[in-house]
């Protein structure tokens, strides 16, 4: 069908290039939002156009659904919202601007969910294209509007697009070429309520892929593992364990990719230039990803040995008076810190805390008991739970910094050893506090950076 006339609710990054989508395939756009326009500081002003109707700083879209093709949502608002229960109701199709934009794009596309390492594995498989010659772009849940990339699109680009569980919830006719789920561990049960709803959620990025496409899987992971049952296309396990039959493995030391023409090696595992066990499994992801779609294994082991990894997740900010600081602010979840925390090779003072999400936090305490974590200073809405958590396992260093961050970051200096680090690594989301985790990341390195030396 094509759209004529679509509502677009919810107005940051993907809604405003939703919007600007449409309006350049000739389509009428609502644009609505609960924030007033002043709130946007100007950045929809390019939408003040004929063929664009605002309604800004409203608070019940329903009156805007009459006649209207599609509803374009926002991946912060749920299924469960009136407006897309009531569109629903109208025959109004629902989806998301990944949805959308996927209709109109063109090319190859690759597409990435899991539960941690999406941002990781997404930019590295971006950059290994790169290197192979191709237009790349690399987009979704990694920050990077795709109705913003395809108004630039040209055939024979790659696309490489980040899914989040949210965005999955609004996909029908997405197909990608190579889809992988990285792994599937406890997260947003506050929005999915099951773990089974969580699964299905994450098997959407495959559920249009056939013969001829590729599923890429964790085969470390139980619940990736079960996935293969449940797609037609050809099953590329990555295994860190190195005991897949087939696919990316780590063995002996190497990265080696085995599938109906034998066996390739990579690169040594040592040569992967961004540390700890996770980018090492993030690597094999990327490079099961790329070799099944054709690239080739010189431009694959040139990467790994290149990328040196995103920001936001254990990024180095700088060294004071002996002691490293770590920004690992997209550790967003108790899964994600755990592997921050096995990644910390001297004594550590970790942050934690942020809003919640019904996690546990029972496994993050055994690990800190096992890790070189001296102390965690605790922040946010979180803090009693984690607190208990972590006692219950026998972890005692707690120090409460309540929502104050500045004092959170002085308090964890104050007890780090020269020769250890300060890790930001919340296991939480960042909404009590800040308006999403890199804004989180962006004040701990602006705080970090202002720090004064201590004088002898």
């Amino acid at each position: 069908m094509q759209i004529q006339k679509a509502l677009v609710l919810g107005m940051a990054r993907s809604g405003a290039a939703a919007a600007r989508l449409l309006l350049a395939r000739g389509c009428e756009v609502t644009i609505c939002d609960v924030k007033p326009r002043e709130q946007f500081a100007g950045a929809l002003d390019d939408l003040d156009v004929p063929g664009v109707r605002w309604h800004l700083g409203e608070q019940d879209p329903l009156p805007l659904l009459e006649g209207m093709d599609a509803l374009i949502v926002s991946p912060g608002i749920p299924d469960t919202h009136p407006a897309v229960v009531r569109a629903r109701e109208l025959g109004v199709e629902v989806m998301g601007e990944l949805e959308y934009a996927y209709r109109e794009s063109t090319g190859t596309l690759l597409a990435v969910t899991g539960t941690n390492g999406k941002t990781t594995t997404s930019t590295l498989l971006g950059e290994i294209f790169k290197n192979a010659g191709r237009r790349t772009w690399v987009v979704g849940n990694i920050g990077a509007p795709y109705a913003q990339a395809v108004l630039k699109m040209r055939a024979g680009d790659v696309t490489v697009c980040e899914f989040s569980s949210f965005q999955l919830e609004t996909v029908s006719q997405f197909h990608p070429a190579v889809a992988a789920v990285l792994n599937v561990t406890e997260d947003h049960l506050n929005r999915h309520g099951t773990m089974e709803n969580y699964i299905a959620l994450k098997e959407r990025v495959f559920a249009n892929c056939r013969e001829g496409d590729f599923v890429v899987l964790n085969y470390d992971n139980a619940v990736t593992r079960a996935m293969a049952a449940h797609t037609r296309a050809k099953v590329v396990w990555f295994s860190r364990s190195g005991e897949a039959p087939s696919g990316a493995l780590a063995r002996d030391g190497k990265v080696v990719f085995i599938d109906d023409g034998g066996e390739r090696a990579v690169c040594d595992a040592s040569e992967i230039y961004i540390p700890g066990p996770h980018n090492l499994e993030n690597a094999l992801a990327a490079t099961a990803m790329a070799l099944s779609a054709g690239v080739p294994a010189p431009v694959v082991r040139h990467t790994l040995r290149a990328f040196q990894g995103v920001e936001h997740r254990l990024e180095f900010v700088r060294e004071l008076d002996q002691v490293r600081y770590i920004n690992d602010s997209k550790g967003t979840n108790v899964d994600s810190t755990l592997w921050a925390v096995r990644s910390m090779t001297a004594p550590t003072v970790i942050i934690l805390g942020g809003s919640f999400k019904k996690a546990d936090y029972h496994p993050l305490g055994r690990e800190l008991m096992r890790g070189n974590i001296t102390h965690a200073v605790l922040i946010g809405d979180t803090a009693d739970a984690i607190e208990a958590a972590l006692k219950d396992e026998g972890f005692t260093h707690c120090v409460r910094a309540g929502y104050d961050f500045q004092k959170a970051i002085e308090t964890a200096r104050s007890l780090a050893a020269p020769g250890g680090n300060v890790l930001l690594s919340p296991a939480c989301a960042s909404f009590d506090m800040f308006s999403d985790y890199e804004a989180r990341g962006r004040e701990f390195k602006r705080i970090v950076k202002d720090l004064e030396p201590n004088m002898a």
